[in-house]
């Protein structure tokens, strides 16, 4: 199947890159097709322009491109770190752009609004350096709520998981290593059954 890879963060050798090579090994040995985006490496414009505001507004060339291979996407992954509570403004841009009105959702003629991507499910992994009972119990997991709820529920997937990895600033090589393994994990527990259903037919 084909899955959507993203990545934002602005660090080569950032362990979000290492997240990320994770991932995609372990897609690649689930005989998945990925599309791989390095939001950073390739210099995307985060910005959007007033035309892209309307659903039949000019968009660029490039966001036509990334707005096909969300449509066509069986699965999706985010990667990128806890700033601030939120993504990145990199990934923030990509999310204003990309999750167009009429490529991930449409309203009703009451309004109401329906998700419209084919993948049905999503993973986000994330780092942070901020301690777990502060990030739930004083901030309310930010992040959580804006995949979760705010972006795939209402976008139409149907299974979604988020991995928080924390706090990367004071972790050790081993920690490291096992969190990674978690993410190779993690890929194989939600994306292995394209691979056990190609082995049965």
């Amino acid at each position: 199947m084909k899955i959507l890879v993203i990545l934002a963060h602005p660090k080569q050798g950032s362990f979000n890159h290492a997240i990320a090579k994770t991932v995609l090994y372990t897609l690649k040995e689930l005989n998945h097709e990925v599309i791989y985006h390095d939001l950073y490496q390739e210099k995307f414009d985060p910005l959007l322009p007033p035309e892209e505001i309307d659903s039949d507004g000019e968009v660029d060339p490039i966001i036509q491109k990334h707005c096909a291979e969300l449509t066509e996407a069986d699965g999706i992954i985010i990667i990128h770190p806890n700033w601030w509570g939120q993504p990145p403004a990199m990934m923030k841009g990509w999310m204003d752009r990309v999750l167009r009105v009429g490529i991930a959702y449409k309203f009703t003629v009451e309004g109401q609004p329906i998700g419209l991507l084919k993948g049905k499910t999503a993973l986000v992994f994330n780092t942070s350096n901020t301690p777990e009972e502060i990030e739930v119990n004083i901030y309310g997991d930010p992040l959580g709520w804006l995949w979760g709820k705010c972006t795939f529920e209402f976008c139409g997937v149907e299974t979604f998981h988020r991995k928080m990895y924390k706090e990367v600033i004071v972790s050790t090589p081993e920690q490291r290593r096992e969190w990674l393994e978690d993410v190779k994990q993690t890929v194989v527990k939600y994306f292995s059954w394209y691979k056990k259903n190609k082995e049965l037919a």
